[in-house]
């Protein structure tokens, strides 16, 4: 929530009332201790309600100092966390109904271990997202990821695609908290606004069917930006699945994957490499001209899975001026065969390596909150960003750093990609189609 709000008109008001003189002094003194009581009542609901709800760690504890300055520098600049999934709970809960569900409550209660589910594709994820666990985790820009199984490709991925886009658009609709936010400066209006900036990103090429026709439709419904893959190979560019294969694919993009990646710089589409394979890493890096993203990795250095970001991708990433948001998920911060305690200062650790290796300036935070099954002790939900700045002050970090982590690394790479766009205004769409060969025309009619 901004800072920037007009108080001008907050508080209470009350009518004065008027008593007779010839009322008798414990009368008087009588009705103001009656009315003194009524007015403490008032003020005590209209303080103490909100501060319930903004608690959510159960306890009331105080608050360091170090936890008392993230909040306020969270309140005065904007937090954009790079993946959520909450869009897939509602496929996998709801039907992908939106008005049957109430996210000013807690979905922890909506959504839980008995709570029967419809897409049973993966796993059950405990609930991570609602309004109130939002605003106490000072959240004030959001990509929402449309998330949909690679098992749908080439076949109705466009569709279920559009389906969970769909789902964004409706539940930034419904609730006044959101605003959608297409450009660099619609985050920050949104946020002076006092809304929740929400952004939508794509979370696999897949839902593209092979056409850059359908990625330009999708950037046209809002989309910001493409994960190029998921989890599951392309024709025209590999994923992480390449690099655990033996030997490992050094295929990476085709000629009509640069294509894409042009396409996205033309539109002013965010390229996003997190799930790709490293080969696919260098090569998008090679051809883009705007800035990438990696929305929600982290450090191989520290934790050797795949879907980490290697140290010479790394270097290159800087290079082009790029950006590292990692993620709070368990297995991608500590890769360690121990049942050891994995907590905050374990994802503090990543963020300190990519600023330690090549600058502050190329780091910043994707979360994957309602994606990940197993969290990092003390971040297990949107409420819990300050305690991660919290440690950060700890370790020393300044102001001006941890205003480039919490979002200002995001909207400087947001606004270069916009600026390469304007550049390319003149440059016609590009009308490649994906090669005969390498289509799968048993599944697709043609082009």
């Amino acid at each position: 929530m901004s800072a920037k709000f007009d108080s001008s008109t907050t508080g209470l008001t009350t009518t004065p009332t008027t008593f007779r003189k010839s009322r008798s002094l414990n009368d008087r003194v009588g009705i103001g201790f009656l009315v003194a009581i009524f007015v403490a009542i008032i003020l005590g609901l209209a303080i103490g309600i909100p501060l319930s709800k903004q608690d959510t760690s159960g306890g009331g504890a105080s608050q360091s100092s170090e936890l008392q300055r993230a909040m306020t520098l969270l309140t005065n600049n904007p937090l954009i966390d790079g993946h959520n999934d909450l869009p897939s709970q509602f496929r996998q809960y709801a039907n992908n109904s939106v008005y049957s569900v109430n996210l000013e409550q807690d979905m922890r209660v909506t959504w839980n271990n008995e709570t029967p589910y419809d897409d049973t594709s993966f796993p059950r994820i405990p609930s991570q997202t609602d309004i109130p666990r939002l605003r106490a985790g000072k959240v004030g820009g959001q990509f929402w990821a449309i998330f949909i199984k690679c098992t749908s490709f080439e076949k109705d991925a466009v569709r279920l695609g559009l389906d969970a886009t769909d789902v964004i658009h409706k539940f930034v609709e419904k609730y006044d908290d959101f605003e959608l936010a297409t450009t660099a400066q619609g985050i920050t209006d949104a946020f002076n606004r006092g809304k929740i900036a929400s952004l939508l990103g794509l979370e696999g090429g897949h839902m593209i069917g092979n056409s850059l026709g359908a990625l330009r439709m999708y950037y046209r419904l809002g989309v910001r930006y493409m994960t190029l893959t998921h989890n599951c190979d392309l024709a025209w560019a590999d994923s992480v699945k390449a690099d655990e294969m033996t030997p490992p694919s050094t295929k990476g993009l085709s000629e009509f994957g640069e294509k894409v990646i042009l396409e996205m710089n033309r539109l002013g589409m965010i390229v996003d490499l997190s799930h790709t394979s490293v080969q696919t890493q260098k090569d998008a890096l090679n051809v883009s001209r705007a800035p990438v993203i990696y929305s929600h990795s982290s450090v191989y250095s520290l934790c050797n899975h795949a879907r980490n970001v290697k140290d010479e991708v790394l270097q290159l990433t800087k290079q082009n001026k790029g950006l590292v948001m990692i993620n709070f998920y368990r297995h991608y911060i500590d890769c360690a065969p121990t049942n050891a305690t994995v907590n905050i200062s374990h994802v503090a650790n990543h963020i300190d390596y990519v600023k330690d290796l090549i600058g502050v300036d190329y780091v910043g935070i994707g979360a994957d909150f309602d994606g990940i099954p197993v969290f990092v002790d003390g971040l297990e939900d949107v409420s819990k960003y300050p305690y991660l700045f919290e440690e950060l002050i700890k370790r020393q970090w300044t102001t001006k750093d941890l205003i480039k982590l919490a979002g200002g690394n995001l909207l400087r790479v947001f606004r270069k990609v916009e600026a390469v766009r304007n550049t390319m205004s003149n440059t016609h769409p590009f009308e490649d189609i994906l090669d005969r060969n390498l289509r799968n025309e048993n599944c697709t009619t043609g082009f």
